[in-house]
């Protein structure tokens, strides 16, 4: 099932090469695919992979139960870069677990960077899974 508005995450989305955007993928129906440690560690190890660094640098990033936050600097095209990971994750999963599109904000400051990485991985602790985010796995950042 798709996003009744996926159609227009679309418009208006331009690649600019070097700027940093932060990306959100949700599953299907925001099923739970992600509770389980295995599948976890599958969506964190391919934002990693060659084929989706080519496109872009990770920064920061939390795997959340169902859905991922990634701080990125671009060097391709932000749709490609999405496309191949998704990809690879259902790959290795063995099924089709994301919902259609994506959401994407560019970052217009660098300076704004490490709050926004700061708020990507507090994401677990806003949503109640763990108090302290060591108590948490899927999640890293380039300024530690």
């Amino acid at each position: 099932m798709s996003h009744p508005r996926s159609h227009t995450l679309r418009k208006g989305r331009h690649s600019i090469r070097g700027h940093y955007y932060l990306i959100t993928m949700a599953t299907q129906n925001r099923h739970p695919w992600f509770i389980s440690t295995k599948n976890a560690r599958i969506a964190c190890r391919h934002l990693y992979a060659p084929a989706v660094s080519q496109h872009g640098e990770t920064l920061s990033y939390v795997v959340m139960p169902d859905h991922v936050h990634w701080l990125i600097q671009l060097s391709g095209d932000i749709s490609k870069l999405v496309r191949i990971y998704k990809a690879k994750v259902s790959l290795d999963i063995g099924v089709t677990l994301w919902q259609q599109g994506f959401h994407d904000h560019a970052i217009r400051q660098e300076n704004e960077l490490k709050a926004m990485a700061r708020y990507i991985v507090a994401n677990p602790l806003r949503a109640g899974l763990v108090n302290d985010i060591g108590q948490y796995s899927y999640w890293n950042a380039v300024w530690l």
